[in-house]
């Protein structure tokens, strides 16, 4: 018994070791994800905290050539959509709990922002959960961030009915790639004792200087002619002209799917 116990606590320690080496995988190779192991940890990963046991989550899986294409414009033709054996689109979802309700002589009330609040949380730990478990068995992910950017085109093509919104888009492969690991923030610049203390100057330089100085930084900043590293964020990447016409976007596809009035 006590080295079955340790057998299980090793096997725990080498798992949490894992997500320390994980990495975005964008290039993948041809071969097959079997339905049954998607499955498998689709259903593995239903033991995801969820709120009051309702699971408000759905998830669209897409394997076709076909359909990759057509979902590839709305994530800005990022190449990994129609590359990896299979996308997965997780939504947060009160429709089935909404029509549970009905056909149960309840009368749902989820049609506000509270509720995709709630759903919304629900399918993004229902994603995480997955992700983990995927990158376990081996395969490789890539997180995209796109979902939200043109929310309206995705429900358009997954054909999302009322209260149902796409929240986070995966790709899904066996890898065919090891790239360079990201870099992290220090812990002490995300971590809060009691309360949370602002940020100094000083602080930003203690935790930003050693990104700025990886070299494929600089270079990023040199082949983008900028001063500095946050200005590529700001002025390139993520800019105030962009977030606010997304934000739009955005709200309209929440109008649209019955969460905002």
């Amino acid at each position: 018994m006590k080295k079955l116990f340790s057998n299980f606590v090793a096997l725990k320690i080498l798992k949490m070791k894992s997500l320390t080496n994980r990495r975005s995988i964008r290039k993948y190779s041809n071969k097959e994800v079997s339905d049954e192991l998607l499955n498998s940890l689709l259903k593995e990963a239903e033991r995801t905290p969820t709120m009051g046991n309702l699971q408000l989550y759905s998830v669209v899986v897409t394997r076709s050539d076909e359909m990759k294409k057509k979902l590839a414009p709305a994530h800005f033709n990022q190449p990994m959509i129609e590359g990896a054996p299979v996308v997965l689109t997780f939504c947060a979802d009160f429709r089935r709990t909404s029509i549970w309700a009905e056909n149960r002589k309840a009368e749902p009330g989820y049609d506000n922002f509270l509720s995709f609040m709630n759903a919304a949380t629900d399918a993004l730990l229902y994603c995480q959960t997955f992700t983990i478990l995927a990158e376990d068995a081996g395969l490789g992910t890539c997180f995209l961030g796109t979902t939200v950017y043109q929310p309206s085109e995705i429900i358009d093509i997954l054909k999302l009915p009322k209260l149902v919104m796409p929240i986070a888009t995966i790709t899904v492969g066996w890898p065919d790639e090891k790239p360079q690991q990201s870099d992290r923030l220090p812990l002490e610049s995300i971590v809060h004792s009691e309360t949370y203390h602002d940020y100094t100057p000083k602080d930003i330089d203690k935790y930003y200087t050693p990104k700025e100085r990886l070299p494929e930084n600089q270079h990023f900043v040199e082949i983008n002619h900028k001063e500095t590293l946050a200005q590529i964020f700001t002025d390139i990447r993520y800019t105030k002209k962009d977030n606010e016409a997304m934000s739009k976007g955005l709200i309209e596809a929440l109008r649209k799917q019955g969460f905002l009035k």
